[in-house]
């Protein structure tokens, strides 16, 4: 199979590695406006199975002409390029995954696009990162092996390995995205009933291995499709996971309007949004640099099973690669993108049209596949004795 991947940065870099690694793959392309760049990538990498590509993906016929010469493509670009290459797969007639993108309705764009591209006779699939992605794989495995769900739990964090002040935190993604997440409100299901909560609130303890007290908040854009794939459920909640007394530092910065992105103070008859302020403040005291970062997640699956009570749960705590510089975010992103565009490409996943990741990607083998580049998911049952009045 031969594979594309649009965009050289992190993601994409450790998407392409992996995808080097599989001999069933016989060719890779890296794809970049800057040509340079991907050209540097391939030269860490150093197979000779990848080649760089200079490709502006902005312009449809040069995004053509780059995605028609692979069977899937992977797309690790900015979230708001992908709608244009989930339309472009389908006119070229290629399977494509991304990683997601909830802010603007991208996700639902491209869900949108199912029927056309069951006709094209091609796979998409949004959302493969690790949130959403993996808790979306997770949740839908944990649903196959009940009769009936009911609730589903979700618990995700990318913190340092040692925290240091003032907020216990380094970013490993966006943190203009951050700011969105904490801002922006959280959608839940209580009661059986759609809601949604302020981000940021309802705070709760949590501990994995090694790291605990910890705390869990609401944030906005986790439960990602989960809401649509599940709507009977009774709850629905999604918690991102920080050192104690995150949350309450950053809801002052919240309810202080300086993280807001339409807001604006009139400083010396300047318009100035105290958003992009506070971000380069905070730029150089949240930078990650050469400190271990850890990924630890939790995802609690609750119904009923042969008329009684039962429940899975799945945990992973992941660290960084030292031996080549990957962070654990990145391990845990780009090889969850990578998986499973190679199910694609292998045919372990051969409906057509467009799929959110928990109706579509099999599950244990998602599992096992993730194992073997040592991102370890243990799964926990627990089965009620006692039968379930109906």
């Amino acid at each position: 199979m031969k594979i594309g991947v649009l965009g050289s940065g992190l993601m994409g870099k450790e998407a392409a590695r992996d995808l080097t690694l599989n001999e069933k793959v016989t060719a890779v392309g890296l794809a970049d406006i800057d040509i340079e760049r991907a050209q540097q990538v391939c030269d860490q990498i150093h197979s000779s199975k990848l080649k760089a590509y200079q490709v502006d993906a902005s312009d449809e016929e040069d995004l053509s002409n780059y995605m028609r010469q692979f069977d899937v493509i992977i797309n690790a670009l900015f979230y708001s390029f992908n709608e244009i290459v989930a339309k472009t797969a389908i006119r070229v007639g290629v399977h494509s995954v991304d990683l997601g993108g909830h802010i603007g309705h991208i996700t639902d764009k491209v869900l949108a696009m199912k029927e056309n591209a069951k006709a094209a006779g091609v796979t998409i699939i949004p959302d493969l990162g690790v949130a959403p992605g993996m808790i979306n794989i997770l949740s839908g495995h944990g649903v196959r092996k009940l009769d009936k769900a009911e609730s589903i739990k979700l618990y995700v964090g990318g913190i340092p390995v040692q925290p240091e002040p003032p907020l216990g935190y380094n970013h490993v993604f966006s943190m203009e995205g951050l700011f969105d997440h904490y801002t922006d409100p959280s959608l839940i299901i209580r009661n059986g009933i759609k809601m949604e909560v302020p981000s940021l609130s309802e705070v709760e303890q949590i501990y994995f291995e090694r790291f605990g007290p910890l705390e869990a908040f609401h944030t906005s854009g986790g439960t990602s499709t989960l809401s649509l794939s599940y709507p009977d459920l009774k709850t629905l909640e999604y918690k991102t996971i920080r050192y104690p007394g995150h949350a309450d530092k950053f809801k002052l910065l919240v309810d202080l309007n300086l993280t807001r992105a339409d807001y604006q103070i009139d400083l010396h008859g300047e318009k100035i949004n105290p958003r992009e302020v506070l971000l380069k403040v905070l730029d150089p005291i949240v930078e990650l640099g050469e400190k271990d970062d850890a990924v630890l997640l939790r995802v609690i699956v609750s119904g009923t099973k042969n008329g009684v009570e039962a429940s899975y749960a799945y945990e992973m705590t992941t660290y960084k690669d030292r031996e080549n510089q990957v962070t654990a975010m990145a391990r845990a992103t780009a090889n969850t993108i990578s998986v499973v565009a190679q199910m694609i490409g292998a045919g372990a996943i051969s409906k057509k049209g467009v799929y959110p990741p928990e109706q579509i990607v099999p599950g244990d083998l998602y599992i096992q596949e993730m194992a073997k580049r040592g991102v370890h998911i243990t799964e926990t049952e627990q089965v009620e004795k006692t039968k379930v009045r109906m």
